[in-house]
């Protein structure tokens, strides 16, 4: 794959903080290569900033291999960028053409409030697994991998449920801000498996109770999260949760 350099204008989200005034500013950026990373990219411009005696932009990231989910950044109108189930760390800049215009933002949420810049506070998935995402059960010392016999289907659909890093490009993407399809995989993922059996009906009516408290938008079937999920999880994870969240409705009233 051919190497080349490219100069770019970047249009980026500058908020001071959650009650301020944001806007997008202009930064010009020169000999990027197109084998570094957005976030790569994002560092040499903060270096470049700090160089002139300008604050830097405020970012999330921790890993930087696709797997923690914090690189949120919402890029020429989609979470994480034109690739594919790809996160903002593993976008690399051949993705972008010389002298194209960046605009990048952070997730928009009402659920997601601005920190600062494109770093948003996202502890109300937190708060939604502490509200039942768990088994409390003492699973004691690990077994022989054929000692609990589990249905092939249900251990892979939980396996692919359990895939979903927290990222909250679903949110971000959805014109409802809907959390259902986290909140489904995490919901799907331990109502397939027998060791989150006991907990089953509480689960689901708590963390969708905390779902709806945190505010987050409703789902209307618009695909949009699947879509963007950099993870590649399933709206049938959302079918899942409605039909547990039926059967654990119905048995609480009898």
């Amino acid at each position: 794959m051919e190497h080349y350099n490219m100069n770019l204008t970047l249009k980026v989200w500058k908020q001071k903080n959650a009650k301020a005034q944001g806007s997008l500013e202009t930064y010009q950026v020169k000999n990027i290569s197109s084998e570094m990373s957005f976030l790569e990219m994002f560092d040499v411009l903060n270096e470049q900033l700090i160089a002139e005696g300008k604050e830097p932009i405020a970012f999330d990231h921790d890993c930087r291999e696709g797997i923690c989910g914090t690189c949120s950044m919402f890029i020429n109108g989609r979470a994480h960028g034109p690739w594919e189930k790809n996160t903002t760390c593993q976008l690399h800049m051949r993705a972008f053409k010389d002298g194209d215009t960046i605009v990048v933002e952070p997730w928009r949420s009402q659920a997601f409030p601005v920190i600062k810049d494109l770093v948003v506070d996202r502890t109300a998935f937190d708060r939604i697994i502490q509200a039942g995402g768990y088994i409390s059960v003492n699973t004691g010392n690990a077994q022989d991998a054929n000692a609990l016999p589990i249905d092939k289907k249900n251990a892979d659909d939980s396996f692919m449920a359990a895939a979903c890093i927290g990222c909250g490009a679903c949110v971000a993407t959805c014109k409802n801000g809907s959390a259902m399809l986290f909140v489904s995989a995490k919901v799907s993922q331990l109502a397939l498996l027998p060791q989150g059996q006991p907990e089953r009906e509480s689960r689901v009516l708590n963390m969708v109770a905390q779902m709806d408290k945190e505010g987050f938008g409703n789902c209307t079937n618009t695909y949009a999260c699947e879509a963007e999920c950099p993870k590649g999880i399933s709206i049938a994870n959302i079918a899942r949760l409605n039909r547990e969240y039926l059967v654990a409705s119905l048995s609480t009233e009898d």
